[in-house]
């Protein structure tokens, strides 16, 4: 008999157990955190880093008199401070003064050449006229004197008369011929001449021009900025440049802008147009005021090898002031990515997300939760923006009102009771 009830009170100890670990899996209203849907002003700010970049600038480049490769005999220092008519750049006249003597030499070779020629051309041109005269006068002779009575001549003499006057004509045909001939050839060996002339004259034009080309001055007043090619490296002496080629340039300090770098993480909103507050390190108590002009459309590594990867944001400042401000100086800058006067905002932890849409549970009146389907907006740190779905004041949970409580439950050791008397 007491076995029995002793099995009874045991078997109902343990049901009563059963129920009450059933009742602490689902968690009631009371034991899930929530907040509270708010009307208020919603600003997202992103702080980042960048350098001070000139919107304008004119460029020092390797003069266009300069036809060959010139070498760098002497650079003004990166960064100096210039005055319009400055020297910056001054090339070695070496390699200018071979070619304007070697062009000088041309010229006078070929002035000589010229002047000989004129003189050889001269010259035969009156040996031909005095053997066309000398012919002419020979065909005059032989016309004149030409034996031509037969009762006073032999017909030999008659004949070797005509042989004559026609052998003198010809001589003349042939001298005229042939002073046509070198005065055509003589033409032809001046004009030569001077191609040749022409030639080294051109090239004495090209290197006085050169010459003067050595000097590169400052067009207006700023700072010189050396041009970095892919390595990084600025023009030095010695190297060897070609026309047009970038030296350096001299930025316009009245517009300035900042190239800056946002974290990829923090550039959600990035967007052309924003408000944006430039600080420079030098000057840490100045706010200029600017906006984004451009945003580059991919993230890229700041350095070789970083994981780390930023957007570009370039920032024209409305007020630039060129006393403070050089080009490649450090700034930090406040870009503002979203404003709002007024907003229904809740805490980030009370949005989910299921098949790519966004919802909350909103508290019940009567107690519970039920899931409301959202339309966010901009999110700040550990807020969001609700657009639609919410009103103020609404509650919603904090988390997850359907999900089982993991909080294990605690065990309890049941206590049989004690039987009264009996065998």
């Amino acid at each position: 008999m007491r076995r029995r009830a002793f099995a009874v009170v045991a078997s109902g100890l343990v049901l009563a157990l059963t129920a009450i670990g059933a009742a602490t899996l689902l968690r009631p209203s009371s034991a899930i955190p929530t907040g509270r849907a708010s009307r208020e002003p919603f600003v997202v700010r992103v702080t980042c880093e960048g350098t001070l970049r000139a919107t304008t600038a004119t460029p020092i480049e390797v003069p266009k008199e300069v036809d060959f490769g010139a070498k760098i005999g002497w650079i003004a220092a990166d960064g100096s401070p210039v005055k319009a008519g400055d020297v910056v750049v001054r090339f070695d006249a070496t390699e200018f003064e071979i070619a304007l003597e070697k062009g000088h030499g041309e010229h006078s070779t070929s002035e000589h050449r010229i002047a000989r020629t004129q003189a050889e051309a001269t010259a035969a041109r009156r040996g031909l006229d005095l053997d066309a005269a000398m012919a002419a006068r020979e065909v005059e002779n032989a016309r004149t004197f030409a034996a031509r009575d037969a009762g006073i001549y032999s017909r030999f003499e008659i004949i070797e008369s005509e042989i004559d006057g026609t052998l003198a004509g010809a001589r003349q045909e042939h001298a005229e011929a042939v002073r046509t001939t070198r005065e055509k050839v003589a033409k032809s060996d001046l004009a030569l001449l001077e191609i040749e002339k022409h030639k080294a004259d051109l090239d004495i034009d090209h290197a006085q021009r050169g010459l003067r080309g050595l000097r590169v001055q400052a067009p207006h007043d700023g700072i010189l900025v050396l041009e970095r090619d892919w390595r990084g490296d600025v023009p030095r002496v010695g190297d060897t440049v070609w026309r047009g080629y970038k030296l350096a340039e001299i930025p316009r300090l009245e517009s300035m802008e900042a190239e800056m770098f946002v974290l990829e993480a923090d550039a959600g909103g990035l967007a052309v147009g924003q408000k944006a507050e430039v600080v420079l390190d030098s000057r840490p108590g100045v706010i200029y005021p600017g906006r984004v002009r451009q945003v580059d459309t991919l993230a890229r590594p700041r350095l070789r090898g970083s994981p780390l990867q930023f957007f570009s944001a370039v920032v024209e400042i409305s007020s630039p002031d060129p006393a403070a401000m050089k080009p490649g100086q450090r700034v930090r800058a406040t870009l503002t990515l979203a404003e709002k006067e007024t907003a229904i905002v809740v805490p980030r932890e009370a949005v989910f997300t299921r098949d790519g849409g966004a919802f909350v549970y909103r508290k019940k009146a009567w107690g519970g939760f039920e899931p409301r389907q959202v339309k966010l907006g901009a999110t700040a740190l550990g807020r969001v923006v609700v657009e639609k779905g919410l009103s103020e004041g609404d509650s919603v949970a904090l988390t997850d009102p359907t999900r089982r409580s993991s909080v294990p439950v605690p065990a309890q050791r049941a206590v049989a009771p004690q039987p009264r008397g009996g065998s």
